[in-house]
């Protein structure tokens, strides 16, 4: 026969096991995140977005995800971003935890001599902006320029300045 010690035995095993249970569906349902790490801090503009158990990437310059750009996804995926701080999250049959992310500007104009002649110079946009670049000889401004990001170009001078186009 059984009493009402067994039967409250009975539903504490029950009510534990359930519980079990539903926190092991919701932590297999939740994605992973593997990379970018949380607070990271680059000068690469190419981004690797690397996660499990998702479809959907957010990312947004506010915790709120006002207006988040969208992407749908199979796998992972590197995105291009400008520079600047963002928030970012995974969604799959669950939201994942929001992260950060910051890409630093950087201004880095490269020099290198060419054949063609004396004051003759490949000029190398090496960061992650876009840069105006002012041509000098003898310390007249002779010709301005506008790099795109790994963009190069053959230019004569004596001095080059260079600094982000804000166009």
């Amino acid at each position: 026969m059984i009493n009402k010690k067994h039967i409250i035995a009975i539903d504490f095993i029950l009510l534990v096991g359930s519980l079990l249970l539903v926190a092991g569906l919701v932590s297999y349902a939740r994605p992973l995140i593997i990379a970018p790490i949380d607070d990271l801090v680059t000068t690469e503009n190419s981004i690797l977005f690397e996660f499990e158990k998702a479809s959907l990437i957010l990312i947004d310059d506010n915790p709120e995800f006002t207006s988040p750009k969208k992407i749908n996804v199979e796998n992972n995926l590197v995105i291009n971003l400008q520079p600047g701080f963002y928030y970012w999250k995974i969604v799959g049959a669950l939201s994942s935890e929001i992260r950060e992310f910051t890409i630093k500007s950087e201004i880095n104009l490269k020099l290198k001599k060419s054949d063609s002649g004396e004051d003759s110079y490949q000029i190398i946009n090496a960061g992650n902006l876009d840069l105006d670049v002012d041509i000098l000889q003898m310390g007249e401004i002779t010709g301005n320029i506008i790099l795109k990001v790994d963009e190069e170009k053959e230019v004569s001078g004596t001095k080059f300045i260079g600094g982000e186009n804000e166009n």
